[in-house]
């Protein structure tokens, strides 16, 4: 049977998962569209619900390990949250990662980034930390659902292959100084060095703020100081753009 009205209770329900955070927290599911996300969620241990398949656009093999629903082109096109389509879409369970779960090893470096607000950031530092090989992304004082529709789109389904915690700023430091991270801020002042002198083969988290203004005081005097040299007129880069930098520069010491 295909699901052609846009009245029926499952199409309502995904609807409500894209649009509405405290629906989606309540349900403890969310939506995964594309071919690629869904391959990447179940590769790493996500456990599908359902599926949704536009049977026009996926002609692959079904999932099998979840129940699957065929809908029509005109409530796939309701749907589907995406510009390009591959007619697929899954409902998954969502996971909850408590931060003491993750053991950090001798030369492990973490991404720490406090009140991000914008999913589409958090999406690309996420792709950005999976691409160079960071142990974790940690959020503090989080504004943006992980689960977010635009947090797993724009990065590309990496979510679910790294280690992703949310955190308190004093259980934080607690983790971090009782494991033996050095901390590097990235707070603007006389004390600030150069990212291309200090030495991340060691145990390294780094701490990013918010574009508008940047860590809290919290972390004043919680850390060194660490900045990007720039060359033009403006000050400062886009949040997502300095964490790439940053973690590519600590992947760089670690090949060296």
């Amino acid at each position: 049977m295909i699901i052609e009205s846009f009245q029926n209770e499952k199409i309502k329900n995904i609807t409500k998962l894209l649009t509405d955070n405290r629906f989606r927290k309540k349900s403890g599911v969310f939506v995964i569209e594309g071919k690629q996300e869904n391959e990447r969620a179940q590769k790493f241990g996500f456990e599908a619900v359902e599926f949704y398949i536009c049977d026009s656009i996926f002609q692959e093999t079904h999932p099998s390990q979840a129940k699957v629903y065929s809908v029509s082109d005109k409530v796939y096109d309701k749907i589907a949250y995406r510009g390009s389509s591959e007619g697929i879409i899954g409902i998954y369970k969502v996971k909850e990662n408590q931060l003491s779960e993750f053991i950090p090893q001798e030369n492990s470096t973490v991404i720490i980034v406090e009140g991000v607000e914008k999913p589409g950031n958090l999406g690309a530092i996420l792709r950005s930390c999976e691409a160079f090989g960071i142990d974790a992304l940690i959020v503090t004082d989080a504004k943006v659902d992980f689960y977010n529709p635009n947090v797993i789109r724009s990065s590309v389904g990496c979510l679910f292959g790294m280690q992703v915690f949310q955190s308190e700023n004093d259980t934080l430091l607690e983790f971090l100084t009782r494991h033996g991270f050095n901390i590097y801020t990235t707070i603007m002042d006389e004390s600030s060095e150069n990212i291309y002198t200090r030495d991340f083969n060691k145990k390294s988290a780094i701490l990013f703020g918010t574009e508008h203004s940047g860590l809290s005081d919290f972390w004043v005097d919680k850390g060194k100081n660490t900045l990007i040299p720039m060359a033009g007129s403006i000050d400062s880069l886009n949040l997502s753009n300095a964490v790439a930098i940053t973690c590519y520069e600590t992947l760089r010491q670690k090949q060296k």
